[in-house]
């Protein structure tokens, strides 16, 4: 992987300043910025959501229509679970004992997936290196969508407005298959495994092997066991189920950067690109639906995606108040600061993108 730097004196008093003020309002409200009594009643009602739904479908429910909507409930609850809970723990967010946030991090093997590929993907590539196309592994999902103006253009991208939205479904359905695999002997090979570390890598993978068998064999063999649905059901019900969560996620994650404002930094030849850090999340980052109560609630507070990737650290509970502080200093600074009212306008914004992206070798601004 090609080092890439980001300039140090370019901008650079924006974050400083940001980030003093931010510890003042944390000093000032005699508030710590991991989760508070909200989050912990939160991380709660999540789990409820997904698991209790399942525990119904093995134990009480007999009727088709019960087992399948308590698959569907499942789906919105293992994005939730995702969202709000792991989310925040794999980023050290959650509590400031590393070992909760391990624990609470790991709750990504109930939804199928690795806390250790996950941490390179999102933390180490895509927090760090933001709409860097060839590094940031969010806008490189393969031919069949593109999602940066950087990458090649092919004939199917003109229509990629339409089907991404299926592609976006199958996004856990790869997690259990193919995807951890996949990206352990890639992280490899691009000795990004040493950053979580993992000094024996054949135990990794023998892990990686491990929970998947024990997820299939609690998530799906015990349904087909004890669920009156025949064993095909069962298995369509399983799959609509990731297919709901896979959907969910890629709808909130993706009209945060995938947006006809975002610039798509380029580095030169040298790996230096001519922006601050910080700065170049403001230029590839943007916000939804702030003023929704129960929607910024459900989705972890990722509505707030500025905040997040200015903060990451801190549990996304405080992202609507420290929100008003970034966007004022943002202001000051002359910089962006993207939101969009509702998330039906996101959403309009990046099938936008997509379709600029399949139409136009640069989209539009770019």
């Amino acid at each position: 992987m090609q080092k890439i730097s980001f300039a140090r004196n370019h901008n650079d008093e924006f974050y400083k300043d940001l980030q003093s003020r931010i510890r003042a309002y944390f000093k000032e409200n005699n508030r710590d910025r991991h989760a508070d009594r909200e989050m912990k009643w939160k991380t709660v009602a999540m789990l409820t959501w997904y698991l209790l739904p399942f525990i119904l479908i093995l134990t009480v429910f007999e009727h088709p229509l019960l087992i399948t909507l308590s698959w569907v409930a499942m789906g919105f609850g293992m994005a939730g679970v995702g969202l709000s809970i792991m989310h925040d723990a794999n980023h050290g967010a959650y509590s400031k004992k590393e070992k909760v946030n391990t624990y609470l991090g790991q709750l990504l093997y109930l939804l199928g997936g690795n806390d250790v590929n996950w941490k390179i993907q999102h933390n180490v590539l895509h927090h760090t290196y933001t709409n860097v196309t060839g590094v940031d592994e969010d806008i490189s999902p393969g031919k069949i969508l593109r999602f940066s103006p950087r990458a090649e253009r092919k004939g199917i991208h003109r229509f990629q407005h339409i089907y991404a939205w299926f592609f976006y479904g199958l996004m856990t359905i790869m997690w259990i298959t193919v995807k951890d695999y996949k990206q352990a002997f890639r992280y490899r090979k691009m000795d990004l495994v040493k950053t979580q570390r993992i000094k024996n890598f054949a135990g990794f993978v023998g892990k990686i092997v491990l929970s998947k068998l024990i997820y299939f064999t609690i998530f799906l063999g015990l349904p087909m066991y004890f669920s009156p649905l025949s064993w095909w059901a069962t298995l369509l019900c399983f799959l609509m189920m990731h297919f709901i969560c896979g959907l969910v996620l890629a709808m909130i994650f993706q009209p945060a950067h995938v947006v006809p404002s975002s610039s798509y930094p380029v580095p030169d030849e040298s790996g230096n690109i001519e922006a601050d850090w910080a700065v170049n999340q403001l230029f590839n980052t943007a916000n939804f639906a702030p003023n929704s109560k129960w929607f910024s609630w459900y989705v972890g507070g990722l509505n707030y995606q500025i905040e997040h990737h200015l903060f990451p650290t801190i549990c996304h509970t405080h992202y609507k108040k420290i929100a008003r502080i970034v966007a004022q200093t943002a202001k000051e600074y002359n910089l962006p600061y993207i939101s969009q009212k509702t998330f039906w306008q996101a959403l309009r914004e990046h099938t936008r993108m997509l379709k600029n992206l399949g139409r136009y070798d640069l989209a539009p601004g770019i």
